[in-house]
Formats: C-alpha cells, sequence, structure tokens
C-alpha cells in the first residue's frame, strides 16, 4: 500500500505562518499537519505501508524534504519526494508523482486531518472519503445509488443531492487505472477552474463502470486558515485528551503558573506568571510570561510578555509584548 500525498506550494491563506514553513508542517497539538494525516490513514488501513510519496514544491528545500522522508520512515516505508512547481491543479499534481503511481493507493491532501474508524472495502476499485455535513451546498458531495455506491461527484450542489462531502482522500485498488485516465486529461487538456481536476479522471473511471464507494470518517478538520486551524487545534487536543495521551513535556519550567486543559507543552518551556489553557498549543522552547492564553496556537522559541491571547496563532520565534511601544513585523503580519 501507498500513500501519495499532493503539498503543492506553501498557500497565502496562512500567511504570515507559510512563509517560512509550508503549512503541511505546522504543528497541531505539537505534530505537523502532514504526520498526523500520513498517521490517521496508516491507522485506518491496518496494512503495512511500502512507500509515502510527498509532491512539494522545489523551494521548500531539503531539510523540509527530510523532515518528510523521515515521516515515511517512522511508518517503516520508503519516502519519496516528487515537484510539482506550476500550481496547474489536483490532476496535475498527482501525475508529478507518475513512477510512484501503481497498485493499491491512497491519495490525500495535506491541508485536513480526520479521525476514522472504519473497514477499507478493498473490492472496490475506488473509495471517497466523505463526511456528512450539515450544509452540502457548501461542498462537493457524492451520489449513491439504491447499493450505496458512489454514481456521481456534484461540486457544491444547489439542490439536495446528499449530505456526504468528499474530503479530499481516495482509495485506488489499483492507482494506475487513475494515472491512465488522468494521462488523458492532460493529453486531451480536459481543465476545470483553469486547472486538471483529479474529478475528470474519476469521471472517467465511473463513465467505464468501476466501482466507487463512500468511506464515512467520524470527524474532518480543515487547516485551511488561520481561523479555522486554531479550532482544529482545539479540537485535536480535545481527542488527544480523552484519548489519555501524554501532552504536556516533563522538561516544563513553572513559576506562579497554571496549566487549564487540555493543552499541549511542549519541551522547555517556561511559563511565569501565567495562565495557559484551555485549548493553547505551546512548541518547543517558548517563553510566557506575565500573560493568559487560551485558544491559541504558537508554535517553537517564541516570547510572549504582558499578553492576554485568545483564538491567536503565533508561528516561530516570534516575540509579543502586549505593552508594545516599538514594533518590527514582517509581511502580511496581522495585530486585530
Amino acid at each position: 500500500m501507498k500513500i501519495i500525498v499532493p503539498m503543492a506550494g506553501r498557500g497565502s491563506r496562512l500567511r504570515p505562518h507559510t512563509l517560512t514553513v509550508p503549512k503541511p508542517l505546522i504543528p497541531v497539538a505539537g505534530k505537523p499537519i502532514v504526520h498526523r494525516l500520513v498517521e490517521d490513514i496508516a491507522g485506518v488501513l491496518n496494512q503495512p505501508i511500502d512507500e509515502v510519496a510527498f509532491i512539494i514544491h522545489e523551494s521548500f528545500g531539503k531539510q523540509v524534504e527530510n523532515e518528510l522522508i523521515a515521516i515515511a520512515q517512522k511508518l517503516g516505508a520508503k519516502g519519496t519526494i516528487y515537484y510539482q512547481n506550476e500550481a496547474l491543479g489536483t490532476g496535475h499534481a498527482i501525475m508529478c508523482a507518475k513512477d510512484s503511481l501503481k497498485g493499491p493507493a491512497v491519495i490525500a491532501y495535506a491541508d485536513t486531518l480526520i479521525r476514522a474508524d472504519f473497514d477499507l472495502d478493498t473490492s472496490a476499485d475506488s473509495v471517497i472519503w466523505v463526511k456528512q455535513v450539515d450544509q452540502p451546498e457548501a461542498f462537493g458531495v457524492v451520489n449513491l445509488n439504491a447499493n450505496g455506491e458512489i454514481i456521481e461527484l456534484v461540486e457544491k450542489p444547489k439542490e439536495f443531492v446528499s449530505d456526504l462531502a468528499v474530503i479530499g482522500i481516495y482509495y485506488f485498488k489499483d492507482v494506475a487505472v487513475l494515472k491512465n485516465e488522468l494521462q488523458s486529461v492532460l493529453d486531451n487538456n480536459i481543465i476545470h477552474g483553469g486547472e486538471y481536476q483529479i474529478n475528470d479522471g474519476i469521471k472517467q473511471m465511473m463513465a467505464k463502470g468501476m466501482k466507487f464507494v463512500p468511506g464515512k470518517v467520524d470527524e474532518w478538520m480543515d487547516c485551511g486558515n488561520k481561523d479555522v486551524t486554531v479550532e482544529t487545534n482545539t479540537r485535536m487536543l480535545g481527542f488527544l485528551h480523552h484519548d489519555g495521551d501524554e501532552l504536556i513535556s516533563k522538561k516544563v519550567k513553572l513559576e506562579n503558573a497554571t496549566i487549564i486543559p487540555p493543552c499541549y507543552i511542549g519541551d522547555d518551556v517556561v511559563l511565569i506568571n501565567a495562565t495557559v489553557g484551555p485549548n493553547v498549543s505551546l512548541g518547543k522552547g517558548c517563553h510566557v510570561i506575565d500573560s493568559t492564553i487560551k485558544n491559541s496556537l504558537v508554535q517553537t522559541h517564541s516570547h510572549i510578555k504582558n499578553a492576554s491571547l485568545d483564538n491567536a496563532m503565533i508561528g516561530n520565534h516570534a516575540s509579543f509584548d502586549g505593552n508594545f511601544t516599538s514594533i518590527s513585523i514582517g509581511d502580511y503580519s496581522v495585530l486585530e
């Protein structure tokens, strides 16, 4: 079994956080998004993973590539790096990894997290992972026949089709079949929204009578922008706390400080005259002094003083003093 992870570019909706760190490597509850995603998919598959192929922009650099390969190796799999240097769509991104497109595989886009526990129907030609939603008109959804098989993909239906939204994770019994259909999409220049889409390859498979079934996840968490990433951090902390995971490092220095769970507190964090939580992630080496923080995500080695933060997201090596009179802020920074 393979896992194919298109990661594309750094993205703009999470700036300034994605200027130096690609979005899939931003930590949620102390672990990078893509790391959690790959682990969760492997848990659902419940079978050995031979390869994890990551499709990235070449500008991500060797350090990021090494981190991604390490994620694969932790699963006992080979890590492979492919490049998509032009944003030409989901179908194009997958085809950048065409040397790995053979045999059973899961394709998963790296800006989402899941909680799922279902038996993968490996007899089907494909399983499209879905989540029941309250407002299906805002999503791409699947249309099912009387046997519960997927017969159509419908993008943002104006009239009710189903409430099962496509979340961007797909299983293929032989991903080479999708590869052949996507090659046809590229060769015939089939473009929607200015890009080559995976859906066009899937629709061609459906037209040939291949069997598609839904796989329903329990939770679907987006990491597309700052607000939903902070919300996802909150939800993930709640799940991990409920599961009994150890979220607070033993290498934390506390002086007149209170931690209100659930929180993730990394190694070498210093809390002085501070109240942290609930729903806060503090990465390695952060210092929080004379401050209150709740419902927030702070990456690594950042220093926060004299602050009262709620629904905040702070990057790496940042310095924030709530009593600021002198400011040095880079491109795309936001103070509200």
